[in-house]
């Protein structure tokens, strides 16, 4: 269970407008560390959710260095989106209202 937990924190879903009207034909959005390849986020999208990935998108988002308002730098860090294809009719329930089929 433990294990579970850790994989988790390497794939953080986008729950936006945009990302659960697409959720509705198969496509769904999340945040990954820079570092990880197309191979490994469909492993991992895999066995966290238990479906079968089709296809993977990917974009690279860069760093970034921010000025707060207390004049402090603060570095982003880069960061991957990522689209994933599910085969089939299959779905994530996590992006689905419970009275949506």
């Amino acid at each position: 269970m433990g294990g579970g937990l850790l994989l988790m924190l390497k794939i953080k879903p986008i729950l936006t407008e945009k990302s659960l009207e697409a959720a509705g034909s198969g496509k769904y959005s999340f945040w990954v560390s820079a570092s990880l390849t197309k191979y490994k986020i469909k492993k991992l999208v895999e066995e966290i959710f238990g479906v079968h990935v089709k296809k993977v998108w990917t974009q690279n988002r860069t760093g970034k260095i921010r000025t707060t308002l207390a004049r402090k730098k603060v570095t982003v860090r880069p960061k991957k989106k990522v689209l994933v294809v599910l085969e089939g009719k299959e779905k994530i329930d996590l992006f689905h209202r419970k009275g949506e089929k």
